[in-house]
């Protein structure tokens, strides 16, 4: 019914409104209205065949939870932040994310399955490679990323920023998806950028040679995300002439303009090295002539024809100009120095907002961020990167950095639920390397074939001689809450609070300078030993500090953090509803 013309269907309602005239027991009318309003629901945008997933089937019984492998944490410093590699389906983990992590998300990156339907991607839905055969394989691909993108754009900040890796089987409805979840107004762009070499063969069986592949960038507000655009120092050094007037010239009124002309031999130009006093040269042609108001507008309609009356070679100085500029105050510009000539030049000084800044001692300047880049290089020596083997869309990490330092915070959160070899990871610490950042990274991936042990922990762990960095390992596991108790399932979700507050602290609880206590039977045992000074304790709400407590805690300087009850009160509001 979505392509239906305008005229179809309003025939077609206008047959229902007769039907409803002959039919009007209640069957008949619920059937009727639920024909109309799928003729008149939405029919701009992307439409699909929407599945389930298995994955979404379990939730349905089942409540997600983390579990540490304190045997793959690595620490190399206490003080520092943790990182966290999560293991298993990421719509699992973006479903916890959502209670630790809602709205506090700096920067997403994606590399989903490409949709390819080769046997080398081994995209999967509900447990089943899809391939080219599958006539479904659109509309699956598309129920499966379109869950995990709404529920990322719930964890992005106002001023986040999501980049999601394409190529042409799926970047179309991706960029209509996209403007769904996210709104037209939002995006940002869509890089292009070059995988491979033109003359490197794929197919020779094939016409075509695919080199491009595509990120498309979103903001979830464009008002409030501002890009970290390349920079530049100032420069000065097309600001290298300097005119001397040899005498004090002719003064005239042209256009109600005061207009000094300094006839040849009147004045001289002298080149030297740019300098901030200096006068840089513009040809005035093409459009800008046409700029009202200007310098070049000026000589272009009044000047250029005196040629007859001033001569060849004449310098106009125009009174009244540049004055919001470059604060001179006036204008040279240069008439045509032969006699079938129909140009000439315009000089104007360094924009009064650069020369404050030049005079404290700093100039920068922008430039806008280009939306093509040639990795076709980095692509082909990706196999080196992190040392490990992946032959499966591995993405180098010079454009993982690219798009992750379009944010201009420096402590982002960075997270990549289709973590794969795990570059955004290896990213993300290198760049703090770079410009002395405190980004941390959430990676999220299952662990097929052993992916997330064998390749994408085993990187992360191969990089920490040289960018030595704090990593936690969680698995996503399952509590049933068909429990027949309530208690049973208040205690069992209890057990995992832990692992909740160190995901949204980025830290390690270690009993030491941090600890956790979920009971009065805990907090009293904390109270009776000695409290150690400058340290972190986390308790829910519901525990009662007493008064001399608080003063012992405010005495050694403790901070007391708040465990939320979100974590998991729906799950237990539920399971006591049941």
């Amino acid at each position: 019914m979505s392509n239906l013309s305008q005229e179809k269907r309003r025939e077609m309602l206008e047959y229902i409104a007769k039907l409803k005239e002959v039919h009007k027991d209640d069957e008949s009318i619920i059937a009727l209205n639920q024909i109309e309003n799928a003729l008149t629901e939405k029919k701009y945008g992307l439409v699909w065949e929407k599945h389930t997933e298995k994955v979404d089937e379990m939730l349905k019984a089942n409540i997600p939870v983390f579990t540490e492998d304190e045997e793959n944490k690595i620490t190399k410093n206490i003080e520092k932040d943790f990182n966290f590699l999560i293991e298993g389906d990421n719509l699992h983990s973006l479903k916890l994310l959502e209670k630790t992590h809602k709205g506090k998300i700096d920067v997403i990156y994606i590399d989903p399955p490409y949709n390819t339907g080769s046997k080398e991607e081994n995209f999967s839905y509900d447990d089943n490679r899809v391939d080219k055969k599958d006539a479904f394989r659109h509309s699956k691909w598309l129920s499966f990323i379109n869950e995990r993108i709404e529920i990322a754009r719930n964890l992005m900040k106002d001023d986040g920023l999501i980049c999601i890796s394409i190529d042409e089987n799926e970047q179309a409805p991706l960029k209509l998806l996209c403007d769904e979840i996210f709104g037209e107004n939002n995006y940002l762009s869509t890089h292009h950028i070059q995988v491979r070499y033109a003359n490197k063969s794929l197919n020779e069986d094939s016409d075509w040679q695919p080199v491009m592949e595509y990120v498309y960038i979103y903001a979830k507000s464009k008002l409030l995300f501002k890009a970290n655009k390349p920079s530049e120092d100032y420069d000065l050094s097309k600001f290298k002439f300097r005119i001397n007037e040899l005498t004090n010239g002719n003064t005239i009124k042209i256009s109600n303009r005061d207009v000094t002309i300094f006839k040849s031999g009147e004045w001289d130009i002298v080149e030297e090295d740019g300098n901030i006093n200096g006068l840089k040269e513009t040809w005035a042609s093409g459009s800008i002539v046409r700029q009202g108001g200007t310098a070049a507008e000026f000589l272009s309609k009044y000047l250029i024809d005196r040629k007859d009356t001033d001569g060849l070679n004449v310098l106009y100085k125009i009174h009244g100009m540049g004055i919001d500029g470059d604060g001179l105050g006036y204008r040279y510009v240069t008439g045509p120095k032969k006699k079938d000539a129909i140009r000439g030049k315009f000089y104007t000084g360094v924009p009064i907002e650069r020369r404050a800044e030049l005079n404290s001692g700093i100039s920068i300047k922008t430039k806008p961020i280009s939306n093509f880049y040639d990795f076709s290089g980095d692509f082909g020596n990706i196999r080196h990167e992190g040392k490990v083997p992946f032959n499966n869309g591995k993405k180098p990490i010079k454009l993982i950095k690219e798009l992750i330092n379009y944010h201009t915070n420096k402590n982002a959160i960075v997270l990549d639920y289709f973590a794969g070899s795990g570059t955004t990871g290896h990213a993300v610490i290198q760049l703090n390397k770079e410009d002395g950042g405190n980004r941390k990274y959430i990676l999220c991936t299952n662990n097929e074939n052993n992916i997330c042990e064998e390749v994408t922990y085993q990187r992360l762990k191969n990089i920490q001689e040289d960018l030595p960095h704090n990593l936690k390992y969680y698995r996503t596991e399952f509590i049933s809450k068909l429990q027949d108790d309530e208690d049973v399932l208040s205690d069992r979700l209890l057990e995992h609070i832990k692992e909740m507050v160190e995901l949204e602290n980025a830290c390690e609880i270690d009993g030491i300078k941090r600890a956790i206590m979920l009971t009065q039977e805990e907090l009293e045992e904390y109270a009776s030993k000695e409290i150690k000074e400058n340290t972190t304790i986390y308790i829910p709400h519901y525990l009662l500090l007493s008064r001399e407590l608080e003063v012992r805690l405010d005495k050694k300087n403790v901070r007391i953090v708040d465990i939320p009850d979100y974590y998991f009160i729906d799950e237990l509001r539920e399971g006591g509803e049941r």
